[in-house]
C-alpha cells in the first residue's frame, strides 16, 4: 500500500439516526466541514465523510442490511454519539496483533479497493474503547 506512514489520530466517526443526519451535517458544514455522502449498500451505510477535517457521519440505510448493522445497533442501545475513532496505521495486520494483546473484540473488517487506492479497515473495542485501524494509500 505504498511507502508506510507513522501512526495518527485521523478521524472521529459518530452514528446519527437517519432522521438527524441532515440537521448533523449541516452542523458540521456550518462549522466550515466539508463533506462527500456516498452510500456503502452492502454494509447498510450512508456514510458522510470529510477526510481532511477528520469527521465522519454513518447512518444506516432503510435496507435489511442497513436495520442490522453495528451501527443500528448502537443507535438503538446508545443513540446518536461517538462510534469510533480512527487511527491510521501502517498495516492492519501488525496494529491488530498489537491491539490483540489487549483483548481486542474485533466488531468488523473490510479490505475495499476503489480508484486505484486501498483501504483496510478493522473496527473493535479495545479496553472499552471504540476503535477502528485504518491502513490505506489514500493521500
Amino acid at each position: 500500500m505504498g511507502e508506510p506512514r507513522p501512526p495518527r489520530m485521523h478521524h472521529v466517526v459518530y452514528a446519527v439516526s437517519p432522521q438527524r443526519l441532515d440537521t448533523a451535517t449541516a452542523l458540521f458544514e456550518e462549522l466550515g466541514f466539508t463533506f462527500v455522502t456516498f452510500e456503502l449498500t452492502d454494509l447498510g451505510l450512508s456514510v458522510t465523510l470529510d477526510w481532511v477535517g477528520g469527521v465522519e457521519l454513518i447512518s444506516p440505510l432503510d435496507t435489511e442490511a442497513g436495520r442490522s448493522s453495528t451501527v443500528a445497533q448502537f443507535l438503538a442501545a446508545r443513540g446518536d454519539g461517538v462510534f469510533s475513532v480512527a487511527l491510521r496505521v501502517a498495516e492492519i495486520a501488525g496494529a491488530e496483533a498489537v491491539v490483540a494483546r489487549y483483548g481486542a473484540v474485533t466488531r468488523f473488517r473490510q479490505h475495499r479497493e476503489v480508484d486505484g487506492f486501498e483501504l483496510d479497515e478493522s473496527e473493535m473495542m479495545v479496553l472499552g474503547l471504540p476503535l477502528t485501524l485504518l491502513a490505506t494509500d489514500l493521500p
